[in-house]
């Protein structure tokens, strides 16, 4: 190569490279010049540095720290910046490399300083003039009264500047959620788009499928192991675990409210990856009930009377997977309050409910009359309503729920030593003896809905009420057919 003549003040500064990261992008290289400058305004208390455009693929980046030094072209750490807990470039290529990039595409690069001005040659090795390397070439500072650092490129291309600053948090337009100890939450920019990953701010992978984006400001031991040189593609192992703390460390509803209402999406299969972490789920459901008036039910209870009645009473019905539901049946929220699922819900409405008792002279006529049939129909069916201590037959409007969410038909109130039918089923003489007779088995037998005993006793109980229906029935006892015939032309009588 024909030889290269430097100015008698000029100083080479042997890189040691000769082909570096061929396949990164100009992008790439600026995203460190940026991120040295965003640095150096956090290290240095500094104002905002500048990206300006100065001409067609030309342009500066400036900060206003203390001034680059040909020492920092050496690729070592740098204790300030290990020292410091909000800096970026505790990892990464660093300078050097980002000028061999750009000498490698074709940019061309000129920092000053009032330390000096660097630019890049290719030149012999010093006492191996076979072997040419890049050189940073240093010459007496332009501008010995320059405060911070500017960058000049020359020769960028087209869109590279802003896929550049595309890299880093403080460009795009994630909105900030919530922060915690461990990093920040982000709303995805105008909801579309994939998630991001941040690590201090600077992107290093991107989640097509998750709900927001993440900014780690702590790093762990496995992510720190996993950030590779170039910073970016870096695998969902290195971070997981750490966006997991940083969920489960939030507070607030404008994180956990859309984490609970993707998880109404588990059935059709369009759940937010983050909501597969169950733990996470968990911590969601907690932050919720402890802002805001929720009832959580699984999917196939959303039909349930009780539901509609959790509503009427103000609370929003946030749907679950069954697995989250059962967990939540031993948690509390983090005041401390136990987790309110829909069979909570129906304890407490049962225990708050009171009848709204429908007197007789409010019933209309037809009410009336199925009413009335309540005590011949006991009396048929042998119950001695004194001794079975059934001081009243009565008719609610309103009435308890059931252990399956429904409104049941009819309650028997030992407390009051009372049967209490639902209005509605005055609407039906059958439907309303057929309640009766069940509630009253219960007030008789002492025994509850679901067991064996009765069953039995409510078997034993019809086999006595049609046997004293059919005696009554006189000669048609014989023939259960006649006895039919007989009631219903009775009936019609």
């Amino acid at each position: 190569m024909p030889a290269v003549v430097l100015s008698e003040e000029a100083r080479a500064f042997d890189l040691n490279i000769e082909k570096v990261l061929e396949h990164w992008s100009v992008a790439n290289a600026l995203r460190e010049f940026i991120a040295n400058a965003l640095d150096e305004q956090v290290l240095s208390d500094t104002d905002e540095p500048t990206i300006e455009q100065v001409g067609t693929g030309w342009w500066v980046i400036r900060d206003f720290g203390r001034g680059v030094r040909y020492e920092h072209l050496t690729q070592k750490e740098n204790r300030e910046k290990l020292r410091h807990p909000s800096v970026i470039g505790q990892f990464g290529i660093g300078l050097k490399d980002a000028l061999a990039v750009c000498e490698r595409r074709g940019v061309e690069v000129v920092i000053r300083s009032k330390y000096g001005d660097i630019s890049t040659k290719r030149l012999p090795k010093a006492g191996f003039p076979d072997v040419v390397t890049l050189h940073g070439v240093v010459e007496p500072p332009s501008d010995p009264g320059r405060i911070g650092t500017e960058v000049e490129l020359a020769d960028v291309p087209e869109g590279q500047m802003e896929k550049a600053k595309a890299f880093f948090l403080r460009y795009n337009g994630d909105t900030l959620l919530e922060s915690t100890k461990y990093g920040d939450v982000l709303a995805r920019s105008g909801g579309k788009g994939p998630g991001r990953v941040y690590v201090k701010g600077l992107l290093v992978a991107e989640e097509p499928n998750f709900l927001f984006s993440y900014n780690i400001s702590q790093l762990n031991a496995g992510l720190r192991r996993a950030l590779n040189r170039e910073r970016t593609n870096v695998g969902r192992g290195a971070y997981s675990d750490r966006v997991k703390d940083i969920l489960k460390e939030c507070r607030s509803p404008a994180v956990a409210e859309p984490l609970t209402g993707d998880l109404a999406q588990f059935v059709s299969g369009r759940m937010h990856d983050e909501l597969s972490w169950k733990d996470v789920a968990i911590h969601a459901c907690r932050v919720l009930q402890s802002n805001e008036k929720v009832v959580f039910v699984t999917p196939w209870q959303l039909t349930l009377v009780s539901v509609s009645r959790a509503r009427d009473d103000g609370y929003r019905p946030v749907v679950v997977p069954d697995d989250i539901a059962r967990a939540l049946g031993g948690m509390s929220d983090l005041e401390g309050n136990p987790m309110f699922d829909i069979g909570r819900f129906q304890d407490e409405w049962n225990q708050s409910v009171v009848f709204e008792l429908v007197a007789p002279a409010d019933m209309t006529d037809a009410e009336r009359n199925v009413y009335d049939l309540a005590r011949p129909v006991a009396e048929l069916a042998g119950f001695d309503l004194r001794r079975c201590g059934v001081k009243e037959i009565c008719v609610s409007e309103k009435m308890r729920l059931s252990e399956a969410g429904a409104e049941v038909l009819g309650v028997w109130d030992s407390v009051e030593a009372r049967v209490v039918v639902r209005r509605d089923q005055l609407g039906d003489a059958s439907a309303f003896c057929g309640t009766l007779l069940h509630e009253l088995e219960h007030a008789a037998s002492g025994y509850s809905d679901g067991t064996l005993a009765f069953e039995e006793a409510l078997t034993r109980r019809l086999g006595t009420t049609s046997s004293v229906a059919i005696a009554r029935l006189g000669a048609g006892a014989a023939s259960p057919r006649r006895a039919v015939v007989g009631k219903k032309s009775t009936t019609q009588a």
